[in-house]
Parts: structure tokens; sequence; C-alpha cells
């Protein structure tokens, strides 16, 4: 086997000499849980340990810490009542708990969670389960711009209309829309599915990189480097399965589902000649 010689560029820039002891390794998991993963300041709480509150008049900082006190007492099952529709409720969740609101969420809600399975009565607003990274959220109303932006896992589900820029620079994780969406959904896409069973707006999958984008209606236009792809047999199990899962139906049934995926013409754009990439955009 051939060796690097002491003469290489990479002793020269003096990554040999580089001192690695003393060096400390954090731990985002406890590792004793095996199955769970839990991170270390996660609650152990009992599913059917349930407990409701009324937040109409408590402030947001006031209600996040009144779940996390709960939490800490062990009770695995939620419900705050009157959201009254204030921003940046219940986020930061990370670890299994059912939680439930009964009434509207204000901007945020639910962001930078992993692990909860949460259902929201009434509407959201922007952003809702922003950085997402597993669990269910399930809104039965509609929901504003940027839903599910950055969503890196789990299932975000909204039973009627969302907004322009849904799932823009999605990593992963499935986002379900049961109604309509607005203009450039898709946008930067890097990962994971989406199904929107009404229709869709303007520059679908606007410079997606990766995922699969379904529509059950009529999709004004595709942005850039979006293209149609054929519906398998794989996509359509899949789509009854999860659809199944959510009370939900594609109108013309699934076979009928438009696909879109990127043309991944975008992957070498530096590379291509200036008049190319006036073809590509």
């Amino acid at each position: 086997m051939a060796k690097l010689s002491a003469e290489h560029r990479s002793h020269d820039m003096g990554l040999h000499t580089e001192q690695l002891t003393g060096r400390t390794q954090q731990r985002f998991f406890d590792v004793s849980e095996e199955d769970n993963f839990l991170y270390p300041e996660a609650f152990d709480v009992d599913y059917n340990k349930r407990k409701s509150f009324d937040a109409s008049k408590m402030d947001t900082n006031g209600i996040n810490m009144k779940i996390r006190e709960l939490m800490s007492k062990g009770y695995g099952s939620i419900v705050v009542k009157n959201p009254l529709a204030k921003h940046s409720l219940g986020v930061g969740i990370l670890q299994r708990l059912n939680l439930t609101f009964e009434g509207s969420l204000g901007y945020f809600g639910v962001g930078l969670i992993d692990g909860p399975n949460v259902r929201i009565t009434g509407r959201v607003g922007w952003s809702c389960a922003e950085n997402m990274m597993a669990g269910s959220v399930v809104i039965e109303k509609n929901a504003g711009s940027t839903f599910g932006a950055a969503i890196r896992g789990g299932d975000l589900v909204c039973m009627g209309d969302v907004g322009s820029r849904t799932g823009i620079d999605q990593k992963g994780g499935t986002i379900i829309v049961g109604g309509r969406t607005g203009a450039f959904s898709g946008f930067m896409m890097q990962r994971g599915r989406m199904v929107v069973l009404g229709d869709a707006g303007k520059n679908l999958g606007d410079s997606m990189y990766d995922g699969t984008i379904y529509v059950g209606g009529k999709i004004e236009d595709l942005g850039v480097d979006a293209v149609p792809a054929e519906m398998t047999e794989l996509d359509c199990a899949w789509l009854d399965r999860k659809l199944k899962q959510y009370g939900l139906k594609a109108t013309k049934g699934v076979k009928n589902m438009t696909k879109i995926v990127a043309g991944k013409q975008l992957w070498n754009y530096d590379n291509l000649e200036p008049h190319e990439k006036k073809i590509v955009l």
C-alpha cells in the first residue's frame, strides 16, 4: 500500500502537529435510553396522566413554563385551553408528549420541536412548526405563510388552506395540506415530501434541490428547475397509507395526482455557460 511521504503538503500546513488531547465531547442524547434516545433534560411522562389549564390570562412565557412544569410532574397529555392566538407557544419541546391547543396560535407556534404529538383545533399564523425535527403536528383549520419552514422530520398536517412559501427550505419529513397552498411552495426544497390535495400557486418547487411534491388540484405554474415526474405504484401506496393516517383523501384519487421533482439542472449551475444559464432560468 502506498505511503504518504514526509514532504506531503499536509505537513507544511501543520495538520500533523495539532493537539487533540483534552478535547471534550458533548452528549446530546442519553445513551442509556437505547430505544428512545432521550435528551438528558427530558422528563419521564405518563401519557395516561392528563392535565388541562386555561391560558386566557397568561402570557407566552407563562404558558410555555406551565407546560414544562406539568411535564416535570409526569403529565404526558396536556391540554391548553384558550391560547388566544398568542405567538411562539409550545416551542422547543424535545421529548414525546401529547399536547393539545384548544384554539388558535399566532406566529412561530410549536417550532423547534423534537418528538411531541401536537393537535391545534383552530388556526395558526406564520412559520408554524419551523425547524421541526420529529413527532406530528395537526392543524384542524387554516395556516399562514412559511408553513413548515426548514422542517427536518415528522409529519406536519393542515386540514385547510395554507399561505405562500409552504415548506421553504424543507430538509425532510412530510408536509400535508388538505386544501390549497400559495406561491413559492417548496422553494429551495432539499429533501422530504409535500402533499397538497388542493391547488398550488405560482412558482411551485422553485429552485428545489431534491424531494418530492404531490398536488391533487391545479398548479398555477412551476418554478425554476421543477419538473413533472411519473407517478409510480410506490408513490400511490405511500400516499394512500399516509393520507389514511390523518383521515384525508385525494378528491380524484392518488393515481391522478401530479408529481413534481427537481430537474437537477441547477446542481451544476456554476459550471454552465452563460447561454445555458439563461435557458435554465
